[in-house]
């Protein structure tokens, strides 16, 4: 693991905060860093330098931003051990998907470097319309200035990555506010941006409750975006404390999948094992609501707990571990308490239920009902749901009926259900033949409805980061 400051960083430098934040490991519950958390003064202080440095970042020519972000995604490869071991560590996620979230963001910052060359606008026809004659027109991308990037735990690296790097790309400054359970990650990622060369204030580091410092941040006049991923009433109040500035919100979702008759059902049951538990469940886009045809329903749940029962449960540290702890056991309390409730409610519990401290273990449920709060609600934790349905257009209906809407899957090899399911359901994304759990780091991402506003991936990022200027002159 990378030994860790214990210091904030703003305006470039590494500086004192407030009461001491202990970070644990989230398997052992031993100490792995001390950091300080963040006071008003520090946050406001962070600002400031932000706001100073947000001029200097947009006077940065495209080649300069596009080099520091490079310089970074090596500098995350070269530690790629290192960083892993402190995600594993910090996080509790399984050390082979924490290699791959190093992956990820390497690749994130590299695209960020690409698209940093690549922000531009386009002339407008204005002579479309006759008071148009002898105008010519165009727009230009500016960047927004300051943004607040609010971060969770689960992707301690790569969802910093998503924020960070095309806030950058852009020519903005950027006050980062990492999960105060995982802050040993962006510590590191803000060490290898300075290396790389950052201007001073160009990232600015702070840490503490989303209820004092994340509010603080997010009420400022002076910060012109706020990127942020986490739940749906944390977004709600963000929206209420904002006033009028650029936001992102990437919330929840029960993502559904679909399992119609001619998939084939190993493939199925092997893919919504890894995208129900990989990390605990600890996924906006972990499988939760699994619907099969009534003809497959008992053999693809047979198979599919067979799936979770293959997994190895333990040490995040471990490398043969698929899956470690939740990232505290009240949350591993929380889902004991939903998964109690509905076996009360007649739920048949086939593989699973089970808690040690933090750690539960992958469980698959049958029986369940719509109503039911791990069904209704996002379980963020290692539980899904089968569910069966007779006609492929009352699951489009049963997977739709939720108030979230980040991205859905369906398993079929019939390409009138494919675009059916394009038609019916109104996620953000829909996957075909592979879990909503997919994601790469270039493609556009984000929720309808209650699952969020806008969307990530870089280059779509970049245009959440930028405000047009429209240029017209009179010839």
């Amino acid at each position: 693991m990378l030994q860790m400051t214990d210091k904030l960083l703003i305006g470039g430098r590494w500086v004192d905060g407030g009461a001491p934040l202990e970070v644990r490991n989230k398997y052992t519950g031993a100490v792995i860093g001390v950091v300080p958390q963040s006071r008003p003064e520090d946050v406001d202080a962070a600002i400031a330098a932000a706001a100073e440095a947000a001029p200097v970042m947009g006077a940065l020519p495209a080649h300069r931003r596009s080099e520091i972000l490079l310089r970074t995604a090596a500098l995350l490869q070269a530690h790629r051990d290192d960083v892993a071991r402190t995600i594993a560590a910090e996080a509790g996620k399984a050390l082979k998907w924490a290699r791959v979230e190093v992956d990820r963001a390497v690749s994130t910052f590299t695209f960020a470097a690409e698209e940093a060359k690549r922000i531009h606008g386009e002339t407008v026809p204005l002579d479309a319309v006759p008071s148009g004659e002898g105008y010519f027109g165009f727009y230009v991308r500016r960047p927004v200035g300051v943004v607040a990037a609010i971060t969770p735990f689960n992707f301690p690296l790569n969802l910093v990555a998503h924020k960070v790097a095309p806030a950058i790309a852009a020519g903005n400054s950027v006050v980062l506010k990492p999960a105060s359970t995982t802050p040993l990650t962006s510590v590191a990622l803000c060490r290898f941006l300075m290396e790389a060369g950052l201007p001073p204030g160009g990232v600015n580091l702070v840490i503490g409750p989303g209820s004092t410092v994340g509010t603080q941040l997010v009420a400022d006049p002076r910060v012109g975006k706020v990127t942020f991923t986490g739940s749906r009433d944390v977004g709600e109040q963000i929206t209420r404390h904002a006033g009028i500035k650029k936001i992102t919100l990437e919330l929840g979702n029960t993502s559904p999948v679909i399992v119609a008759p001619d998939a084939d059902l190993d493939l199925v049951a092997r893919r919504c094992a890894f995208g129900a538990f990989y990390y605990s469940g600890q996924v906006c886009i972990s499988v939760q609501r699994v619907f099969a045809d009534r003809t497959i329903y008992e053999p693809f749940a047979e198979k599919f707990a067979a799936a979770a029962r293959s997994m190895v449960v333990g040490d995040p540290l471990d490398e043969r571990t698929d899956v470690g702890p939740m990232i505290d056991e009240r949350e591993a309390m929380r889902i004991e308490g939903w998964v109690d409730e509905a076996v009360a409610g007649g739920a048949q519990v086939v593989t699973g239920g089970q808690r040690t401290g933090a750690v539960y273990l992958p469980t698959v449920l049958t029986r369940v009902r719509p109503e039911m709060k791990v069904v209704a609600q996002e379980a963020f934790a290692p539980v899904a749901a089968v569910l069966d349905y007779d006609e492929f257009e009352a699951a489009l209906a049963a997977a739709d009926a939720t108030e979230y809407g980040l991205q859905a899957a369906v398993f079929t090899r019939d390409i009138s259900r494919v675009f059916q399911a394009i038609r019916r359901l109104n996620f953000g994304g829909v996957i075909i033949n592979e879990v909503p759990t997919f994601r790469v780091d270039h493609m556009p991402y984000g929720g309808n409805r209650q699952s969020g506003l806008g969307r990530e991936g870089v280059r779509y990022a970049v245009e959440e980061m930028t405000t047009i200027q429209m240029v017209v002159i009179r010839t």
